[in-house]
Parts: structure tokens; C-alpha cells; sequence
């Protein structure tokens, strides 16, 4: 089993990030490598159990299920249902924790997957880097943030 951890702080309120991250079909909307996304059988996007469908900009479809959102917890996790490239048993958890001596998020972000030996370092960079690290880069971007 690989796990791949990624974290950050955004200078933004944390309430502000939550509600861009829990909308779990909305990562088209900042994702750069995300063209449309839908949640199937017109379910609510925070409804868990909801499988949303995307494409990417390679065009390759992928498919995902929420399976916790905590509003409390300002977190959510899900699993890899569908995907064209070697990521198995893949669940993702998202968590964002106020930074309050500035009034910013810490954003964690972690994964774990198996995958076939000869391709653990991509994919561990295709995660790290190409999913989470650029997830960081696009709320900022989209957030219109800076740092």
C-alpha cells in the first residue's frame, strides 16, 4: 500500500475553503486537469454515497464516491471507483484545520492505493503532484489568493 501526503495553508478563512471543497461535484470548476463532472442518478453532491463522474482534459472519464462529509470536521473522504491508469483500493481524505493566529486553512490531503510495482513513482506523482499539489495551485488560483 502507497500513501501520499500533501498539505498547505491558504491565506483564507477556513469556512471560505469549505465551501468551494464540499461541494464534491465542483471540482470542475478549479481543477485544471477536470473538464465536467456530474453526480449520477441526480443525487446531491454532499450525499454520501454519491458517485460523481468526470472527465479529464486528456479525456480519459474517471469515476468517485463520496463515502464521509463532516461539516464538523470540515472534511470529507472517498475511494477510486473507475480509472484508466494502475490506481487500486485508492481513498482519498480531505481535511482542512482554521489556522487562527491569521485567520487562514490548513489543508490536508492524503491517499493511500496499490498500484503495480514498476509504476509506484508515477503514480505517486501523478497524485502528489498532478492531483493534489495542483488542487492547491487551482483554489488559489480560483480563490483568487495569494502565498
Amino acid at each position: 500500500m502507497v500513501k501520499v501526503i500533501r498539505s498547505t495553508i491558504l491565506p483564507a478563512p477556513v469556512e471560505a475553503v469549505w465551501d468551494v471543497l464540499r461541494d464534491f461535484n465542483g471540482h470542475s470548476a478549479w481543477h485544471p486537469i477536470v473538464t465536467s463532472s456530474q453526480i449520477e442518478r441526480g443525487l446531491p453532491s454532499d450525499k454520501v454515497g454519491c458517485i460523481r463522474k468526470f472527465k479529464l482534459e486528456d479525456g480519459s472519464e474517471l469515476r468517485e464516491q463520496l463515502l464521509a462529509l463532516s461539516d464538523a470536521d470540515l472534511a470529507y473522504s472517498y475511494c477510486l471507483l473507475d480509472t484508466p491508469v494502475p490506481l487500486f483500493n485508492y481513498v482519498s481524505h480531505v481535511r482542512l484545520i482554521p489556522v487562527t493566529d491569521a485567520d487562514h486553512t490548513f489543508w490536508h490531503w492524503e491517499g493511500s492505493f496499490d498500484t503495480l510495482p514498476e509504476k509506484r513513482d508515477a503514480m505517486i506523482d501523478l497524485v502528489g503532484h498532478d492531483i493534489y499539489e495542483a488542487g492547491f495551485n487551482a483554489i488559489r488560483s480560483a480563490m483568487k489568493l495569494e502565498g
